[in-house]
């Protein structure tokens, strides 16, 4: 369902970008295909376009479908609505209350509520902030019963929401459900609005603050009734800023509740031809400099989404204002992909990368006397990330006695620690008990991400994924603290030589010294790790064991990362 909701999205922008366009063009750029006939791209997109109202699709063309009314703001009628939920997924939580209020011509006229019975139990946190029971939903009516009523309250009226896409996601989803289709179109966003109108003068934007600062009657509380009487009155007072602008009708209000146009947005079409493939990609500026390194599962999504209406990091943005080209890199998996990266990020060290800024890539804690320093000098205890976290760990650290420091990644010094934090506080020494506070708080992030890399430098595993050249597979032998050897093998039994000379690779390095890990190392292990833990379904995760590792080459290829 989310992926047909993606491609009708990309329909749009390309309809607004290029104009009608016929079905068979339309077909060849959606799906990625670039032979079909004109009646299979009529069917699919017949298909696709069905139930959407932003979409025309007549005969052998599809356009944009035509504008709605538009009324003068004072003659304007709107439906502001607000949901309560059993959580922040549109995917696996459900409505368990809906709330609007009519407004029309500047005053709320009509109201509709109702609880709704949720397909899923009512969460303790949710139930303590909304103070709803789930005695109560039981006996309530439906979600399909509740959303036909609430569209017959609202009929052709614009909707409005405070944060509307998050209410748009679990509205459109029973929708879909119940009828096939979307929303006419997106309901107005009070606090996109507020953010335009108020620049300068408010920072905060939440429904309790703005509904602080126009002073409105109905105060908001997390349930939906009263949370959209309060969005209703937020709207008339920015109705009332918007007509000081000179907003007159409803397309204008729409105009200053849309996303800004960003300056990068006339750049998006140096994506265009990027595939659905995993990889790396780089940006460079019109001296071929590199700007930025980054990487994907799906190259042709990641490199849109940067010319859309959100804004990136301060230092991703500024290489978007420099981007002259984009250079990507095919590669057979997301985990190719991932070490890629970090390889390219160390040869080039591209200025908007933030790895790249670190004036320091790991420092170690190093005993000396009864206090420890930090520094450069590998030891055991390393590599930390962060110079400020190691100063901090190493004031923790200071005066612990043997036994603590034999057992420091059990956590050995934290409860005497704990407890003299207790004590201060209870002593109302509240400036001491901040700064502890504040070296327990990086000790424990030290101890966590010591004993972590202490364990991976324990990790054996080959991890199988697909390569980029066909029929072959991508391995990955990781032993003794380091990546020994990552080659594309051929199928069947060619590989075996191969593979076996990875696994002496793999002795030879449980055989040498242990050596303290360089901040590299760390960094290819904690990468590596996050795959051996959520292994995406194209990888393979398997001891290091020849008979198992060739016997699983022999089976049907693995499969292309979606």
């Amino acid at each position: 369902m989310q992926l047909a909701l993606d491609a009708l999205d990309r329909l749009v922008e390309l309809l607004e970008e290029r104009g009608p366009l016929s079905a068979m063009e339309a077909a060849r750029t959606l799906f990625a295909t670039p032979a079909i006939s004109e009646g299979l791209a009529c069917t699919l997109l017949a298909d696709l376009t069905a139930g959407d109202s932003r979409l025309l699709c007549a005969g052998t063309t599809v356009s944009l479908a035509a504008a709605a009314d538009d009324p003068f703001l004072d003659d304007a009628s709107f439906v502001v609505f607000d949901l309560e939920t059993t959580g922040l997924s549109a995917a696996r939580d459900s409505i368990c209350e809906l709330g609007a209020v009519r407004v029309q011509a500047l005053e709320l006229v009509d109201s509709f509520q109702s609880l709704v019975k949720p397909a899923v139990p009512l969460p303790e946190p949710v139930a303590n902030l909304t103070g709803l029971l789930e005695r109560d939903l039981r006996r309530a009516p439906s979600v399909s019963t509740v959303v036909r009523g609430f569209l017959a309250f609202a009929g052709d009226d614009l909707l409005v929401a405070h944060n509307a896409r998050f209410d748009q996601r679990f509205l459109e989803r029973q929708l879909l459900r119940l009828h096939g289709r979307r929303l006419r179109e997106p309901p107005l966003c009070t606090a996109a609005l507020a953010r335009r109108l108020l620049e300068g003068r408010r920072r905060r934007v939440g429904l309790a603050s703005l509904a602080e600062f126009f002073g409105v009657s109905t105060r908001p509380c997390h349930r939906a009734l009263p949370d959209a009487e309060a969005t209703a009155e937020v709207l008339l007072h920015l109705i009332g800023l918007a007509q000081e602008l000179g907003a007159r009708r409803l397309s204008d209000l729409r105009s200053l509740a849309a996303p800004r146009k960003r300056r990068v947005y006339d750049k998006r079409s140096l994506a265009r031809g990027a595939p659905t493939r995993p990889g790396v990609y780089l940006f460079r500026d019109c001296h071929g400099q590199v700007l930025y390194v980054g990487r994907a599962r799906d190259l042709r999504t990641r490199l849109r989404s940067y010319f859309g209406s959100d804004r990136q990091r301060p230092s991703v943005e500024a290489a978007l204002l420099a981007l002259e080209r984009i250079e990507w890199r095919v590669l057979g998996s997301e985990l190719e992909a991932a070490l890629e990266e970090l390889r390219l990020i160390r040869e080039l060290q591209p200025p908007a990368n933030s790895r790249s800024r670190r004036k320091e890539h790991g420092v170690y804690l190093r005993r000396r006397g009864s206090e420890f320093v930090v520094g450069k000098t590998a030891s055991p205890l390393g590599p930390i990330g962060s110079r400020r976290k190691a100063s901090l760990a190493a004031r923790a650290l200071a005066l612990s006695t043997p036994d603590e420091l034999e057992r420091l990644l059990e956590g050995g010094p934290l409860p005497r620690l704990r407890a003299r934090l207790s004590h201060l506080a209870e002593n109302l020494r509240y400036e001491e008990a901040a700064r502890l506070r504040d070296r327990v708080e990086a000790l424990e992030q030290v101890i966590e991400r010591l004993s972590r890399l202490e364990d991976l430098r324990r990790l054996e595993r080959c991890l199988l994924a697909p390569a980029i050249e066909p029929g072959r597979q991508k391995a990955f032998f990781v032993c003794a603290g380091e990546l020994c050897a990552a080659w594309s093998l051929p199928p069947g039994a060619e590989a075996e030589l191969e593979v076996r000379l990875a696994l002496t690779r793999c002795d030879e390095a449980r055989t040498r010294v242990r050596e303290a890990l360089t901040y590299e190392q760390a960094e290819d292990l904690l990468l590596i790790d996050g795959f051996v833990r959520r292994p995406p379904p194209e990888l393979a995760v398997l001891p290091l064991d020849a008979d198992r590792i060739l016997e699983r080459l022999r089976e049907r290829p693995l499969p292309r990362a979606a």
